[in-house]
């Protein structure tokens, strides 16, 4: 009976050690992780606060394709990462969009964006809110005056 009972006690001792070196373990590695993120940060302590709503795709636009007219209700960012984007807001000059230029149309602005003529433009959208589409943009208002952002 004794040899049991100090086979359990034996279990039950390295049962809490393993426990013990691995929260141990876990405790460590976590304080190093909070420590180098925090060394990237001066001046205070940043949160990150999730945006849910937030939408970021990619679009291929193919050389002379562009969208039509419409808004969004919270903006649109816009940042072409291969060929040239255009983009003009009701009324304005068309823009060229190279990339690592980017373009912000606030909240309910109307505006259109799409591809050069002679290039395709792979454009990163990012928007929150709702889009309301209105009329299509016509060929003699793509082909405007532009000028380069």
């Amino acid at each position: 009976m004794r040899t049991n009972q100090k086979k359990k006690i034996t279990q039950i001792t390295t049962s809490i050690l393993a426990t013990v070196m691995l929260c141990a373990g876990v405790l460590f590695t976590q304080t190093a992780i909070i420590a180098a993120q925090s060394s990237n940060f001066q001046g205070g302590e940043p949160q990150v606060i999730q945006a849910p709503d937030v939408t970021s795709i990619r679009i291929l636009f193919p050389a002379g394709t562009r969208t039509s007219w419409h808004t969004h209700s919270w903006g649109d960012l816009l940042m072409i990462e291969e060929g040239i984007g255009l983009h003009q807001t009701r009324g304005g000059v068309i823009e060229e969009i190279h990339p690592g230029k980017p373009s912000f149309t606030g909240s309910g602005i109307e505006h259109w964006h799409g591809a050069h003529p002679d290039m395709d433009a792979l454009q990163l959208i990012i928007d929150e809110g709702s889009v309301d589409w209105l009329d299509p943009v016509t060929d003699s208002q793509y082909a405007g005056p532009r000028k380069r952002l």
